[in-house]
């Protein structure tokens, strides 16, 4: 600021420098307290009152040295103004990435790193830039003979989506012990959808919302894994690099939707040994798109994948998901894997 001043002095009379002073300030308000850029927004007023006197002391009540001072503090108040609103925008944000992180602690919390003689990684990304969960959900639970596992995807968006996907998370923890069998556990999901899901004054539970999911029991006995998949995106076992993709063959309409097509709940199932990764994962994850709008090919990119522990993998994973859509979602995505050691870890 000194610089400017001195130029200013030192200029013929028919040069003005004087506002270059205002930078001082403006530069202040992108990182200082509102009380900093006042004092720095002082300065020019008294930098440009020291400009007239010591140049001539007539040229203080000129119109323009006067018009120059009035601008001065117009800009250093208006500078002030936003500092304040900034400061406020700052502390509100915080506040609100702080309640997001604590709905997702209660409603969405990390699955245990290990579910008997499973070990889990679990991720999940979500697409709002202040969000830390959306309508995406995953959910375990430990039974007499093995591991239950559900990852969904509500079908809506925002805070709805998050109140929905709270109602099947707490309706799978209450059911996930009591259900004997895994269709009977769906076909109860599917009632708690539906009647959860009804808006005030329905007379019908068959609204617009919907939740896909795919329900797992695995086992711990053997390599068997049991499921039922409500039009949610198949698992996929990786082993030694080779993806295989588990469709289902007898597949379930989404969670809600049930009654519509009064399904019979068939159970599907497949094998996944000791030494394989399972991985399972929302649409936001195969519907990711990259700058071309090419979808994320899941299965083609994990060929190859030779780690077989699961928290290297999902941190692979993640970074290749974030490499092809080039930093930034377009929708929530969760994934989860899971390994079935080929030997007990120390």
């Amino acid at each position: 600021m000194a610089e400017p001043t001195v130029i200013d002095v030192l200029a013929p009379p028919n040069i003005h420098l004087g506002p270059l002073l205002v930078a001082a300030p403006a530069i202040t308000a992108s990182f200082g307290g509102a009380w900093a850029v006042g004092l720095v927004a002082a300065l020019p007023v008294i930098a440009q009152t020291a400009i007239g006197l010591l140049r001539d002391p007539d040229e203080m009540l000129s119109s323009n040295h006067q018009a120059q001072i009035v601008a001065l503090m117009l800009v250093g108040t208006c500078l002030v103004i936003f500092c304040v609103l900034r400061m406020r925008r700052a502390k509100e944000l915080a506040q609100v990435r702080y309640v997001s992180e604590a709905a997702e602690r209660v409603v969405l919390p990390p699955l245990p790193r290990q579910l008997g003689p499973l070990h889990v990684a679990s991720l999940y990304l979500a697409a709002e830039a202040e969000a830390q969960i959306g309508g995406d959900l995953y959910a375990a639970a430990r039974t007499t003979s093995g591991t239950r596992l559900m990852v969904g995807d509500v079908r809506d968006k925002g805070m709805t989506a998050v109140n929905d996907a709270a109602l099947l998370l707490g309706a799978f923890r209450v059911a996930a012990h009591r259900q004997a069998s895994l269709g009977e556990l769906v076909a109860y999901l599917d009632r708690s959808v539906c009647w959860d899901l009804l808006e005030p004054g329905e007379t019908s539970c068959y609204g617009e919302t919907f939740i896909t999911a795919t329900i797992l029991d695995i086992l711990d006995g053997d390599g068997r894994v049991e499921m039922v998949c409500c039009g949610h995106p198949p698992p996929v076992v990786l082993l030694n690099g080779r993806p295989t993709t588990m469709e289902a063959l007898h597949p379930a309409p989404p969670l809600g939707l049930g009654e519509l097509a009064h399904p019979r709940y068939h159970v599907d199932s497949f094998q996944f040994e000791p030494g394989d990764l399972l991985l399972l994962y929302t649409d936001g994850v195969t519907e990711a798109r990259d700058s071309t709008g090419t979808f994320y090919p899941l299965t083609e990119r994990i060929t190859g994948w030779t780690e077989n522990d699961s928290d290297a993998s999902v941190g692979r994973f993640r970074r290749d998901l974030l490499l092809h859509v080039g930093g930034h979602l377009n929708d929530d995505a969760a994934m989860i894997v899971i390994e079935r050691p080929a030997t007990p870890r120390a």
